[in-house]
C-alpha cells in the first residue's frame, strides 16, 4: 500500500501575525510546515507552541536573499504591515516586497510550487471607487512615506502576474483588508491594537482627523480560511474563474465588508474595556491615510463559497483577552 506523505510548506513572514496563524492552520490540516521569518516585525512567541512538532521547522532567513527546499505550497507573508514598522526602514520594506518576491518566484518556478502571495488592500491607495474592487487601479502617490509599503506590494503583484503570463508559474494573491486577532504586535501602530493598548493603560485613545474615516475590519481567522481554500483549488479552476471575470492573474479581495467608523471603533473598545478611564482625543490627519476603505469581496463568495464570519464585536473581545493575557505573563 502506497504511504500518504504530508504536502510540504513554506510560510515566510512565519512568525509575524498572519503567518503564526496560518503555520498553525497548516498543521493542523496535516502538513509539513518550514516557517521562515527575519524577525524585524515577528517574534518566535508567536510559533513556540510549533516548535516541538516533527512537521514544524522554523529558519531564521531574510527572504531578500534566496531560499533553497522542495515544496508544494509556498506562502509568502513577508513584509512589515504596519506604518510604523515600513515606515521605520523604507528601502527595507521596499526590498521584502520586490526582491523576496522575485526569490519566492523563481523558488517556485524551479520547484513546480504553488504560491500565494499575501497582497494589501493598500494597492488602491486613497481610493476613489467605493467599495473597492479587484479591477479598480487604485488612486496612490508613488512618493508619499506610505510608498515604500503600497508601491511594493503593486510591484509584488505585476512580478506575480508575469511569472503566471511568462513561465506558468500557479500563483494565487489575496489582497487583504483590515485584519486583526491574537499575536497583533502592541505596538503595531494599526488602529486595532492602538485602542486596546490604550485603553488598557488608561492613555487617551488618539482619533486622526475627525475620526469618521471608516476600515473594514476581518477576524485573522476568517482570512486563514479564505488563504486554505483558495490554495486547496485545482489550477483549472482558478483559471476558468479568471478567464469568466476577465481577470488578468488571480487576484481576489479578502476582508469583512462590515464598514465602521474609527470613531465608532474606539467607542466599541472602551465598551469592552468598561474599567478604563480613556478619553477620545483627536490628532491632525496623517499623510496618504485612506478616507475610506471597504472590500467588495463577490470574486471571493464565488470562487471560495467564502464570507467573513466573525463579528467585529466577538473578534475585538477575543484580542482584547489577548492583549489582557500579555500584559499579566
Amino acid at each position: 500500500m502506497k504511504i500518504q506523505l504530508p504536502k510540504k510548506a513554506l510560510v515566510t513572514g512565519a512568525a509575524g501575525f498572519l503567518g503564526s496563524h496560518l503555520c498553525r492552520r497548516l498543521l493542523a490540516d496535516g502538513y509539513e510546515v518550514t516557517a521562515v521569518d527575519n524577525l524585524f516585525t515577528g517574534t518566535k512567541s508567536n510559533i513556540s507552541d510549533l516548535m516541538d512538532s516533527p512537521r514544524f521547522s522554523f529558519v531564521q532567513h531574510d527572504i531578500i536573499l534566496p531560499f533553497w527546499g522542495q515544496f508544494d505550497e509556498i506562502y509568502n507573508l513577508a513584509c512589515p504591515a504596519s506604518p510604523v514598522h515600513y515606515q521605520h526602514n523604507p528601502v527595507e520594506t521596499m526590498k521584502t516586497s520586490v526582491l523576496g518576491m522575485l526569490n519566492i518566484m523563481d523558488l517556485a518556478l524551479k520547484t513546480k510550487a504553488k504560491v500565494l502571495h499575501a497582497s494589501t488592500s493598500e494597492v488602491y491607495g486613497d481610493p476613489l471607487v467605493h467599495p473597492q474592487v479587484e479591477s479598480y487601479w487604485g488612486n496612490v502617490n508613488t512618493i508619499g512615506i506610505r510608498s515604500c509599503y503600497d508601491e511594493g506590494k503593486r510591484c509584488a503583484e505585476t512580478l506575480a502576474a508575469d511569472y503566471r503570463r511568462e513561465y506558468d508559474v500557479d500563483v494565487r494573491m489575496v489582497r487583504i483588508f483590515n485584519t486583526y486577532g491574537p499575536n497583533m504586535h502592541p505596538q503595531d501602530g494599526r488602529v486595532i491594537s492602538n485602542f486596546v493598548m490604550q485603553a488598557l493603560h488608561d492613555e487617551d485613545i488618539t482619533l486622526f482627523g475627525d475620526g469618521l474615516q471608516t476600515r473594514s475590519f476581518q477576524y485573522c481567522d476568517d482570512l486563514i480560511e479564505a488563504m486554505r481554500r483558495y490554495m486547496s483549488l485545482p489550477r483549472e479552476t482558478v483559471d476558468a474563474f479568471c478567464a469568466k471575470h476577465g481577470l488578468g492573474a488571480p487576484v481576489i479581495n479578502t476582508g469583512n465588508p462590515g464598514e465602521y467608523t474609527i470613531k465608532e471603533l474606539a467607542e466599541e473598545t472602551l465598551r469592552q474595556i468598561p474599567e478604563s478611564k480613556s478619553k477620545l482625543v483627536y490628532r491632525p490627519l496623517p499623510s496618504d491615510d485612506p478616507k475610506r476603505r471597504k472590500p467588495d469581496i463577490a470574486l471571493a463568495r464565488e470562487l471560495l463559497g467564502w464570507e467573513p464570519k466573525v463579528p467585529l464585536k466577538e473578534g475585538l473581545s477575543k484580542t482584547i483577552e489577548y492583549f489582557r493575557a500579555q500584559q499579566i505573563s
